[in-house]
C-alpha cells in the first residue's frame, strides 16, 4: 500500500453503460465482425458431476476459474 501511495497510483472503476453507453452501436458492429472473423473466442471451465459443484463454486468465489464455469451433469454421448 505504501508503494501505491508513494507513486500516486490511482484506481478508478467504471460502469460500461453509464460511461460508454453512447458507443454501444459501434461496439455491436465491431464485435459482430470480430466474431464472424473468428477473432473472438470464449472459454469454459467444465467440471464433471453435480457432486463437484460445491468445489467449483468455491473456486469461482476464490477467483481460481477462467471463463464460464459449467457443471456437466451427464455426457451427451
Amino acid at each position: 500500500m505504501a508503494t501505491l501511495l508513494k507513486k500516486r497510483i490511482r484506481l478508478q472503476g467504471f460502469i460500461i453503460n453509464q460511461d460508454y453507453g453512447h458507443r454501444m452501436h459501434e461496439f455491436q458492429q465491431e464485435m459482430g465482425r470480430w466474431i464472424k472473423e473468428g477473432k473472438m473466442h470464449y472459454r469454459e471451465q467444465i467440471t464433471d458431476g453435480l457432486e463437484k459443484a460445491p468445489e467449483a463454486f468455491m473456486g469461482l468465489l476464490a477467483g481460481k476459474n477462467f471463463g464460464k464455469v459449467v457443471i456437466r451433469l451427464a455426457d451427451d454421448a
